[in-house]
């Protein structure tokens, strides 16, 4: 997206971000170096390894089983802080958000979850 385009912001969700859920990823974490030195953006894969890490605190009875859409809308900059919102849509699906400090949505997705018993 370029800086002419309009930006995306975040539509309201079921459940409010709650500031465990808020997080910022280290500038030296390691997969920074090659993801464009000189002008590092987060991997859209660390961005959903901090989804399911956080899924897992909201409902640890649950297990994510599937990501079967994600959405990627803005870049997530090392130290840019951002939260992760979690809405139910039914069944066992999962709406989930990530949105930057500026109110912008870097991206989201559904989430596929069963109960961790079965």
């Amino acid at each position: 997206m370029s800086p002419e385009s309009p930006q995306r912001t975040a539509a309201p969700y079921d459940s409010p971000p709650n500031p465990a859920r808020c997080q910022a990823i280290a500038a030296d974490h390691p997969s920074l170096a090659g993801h464009f030195p000189g002008n590092p953006i987060v991997p859209g894969v660390v961005i959903l390894e901090q989804v399911m890490q956080a899924f897992a605190a909201w409902r640890p009875e649950h297990q994510v089983i599937g990501m079967p859409v994600v959405k990627f809308l803005a870049p997530l900059r090392p130290e840019q802080p951002f939260a992760i919102r979690f809405a139910e849509s039914g069944g066992r699906g999962v709406r989930f958000e990530c949105v930057r400090d500026d109110g912008r949505s870097l991206a989201q997705g559904c989430l596929t979850v069963a109960h961790a018993d079965g």
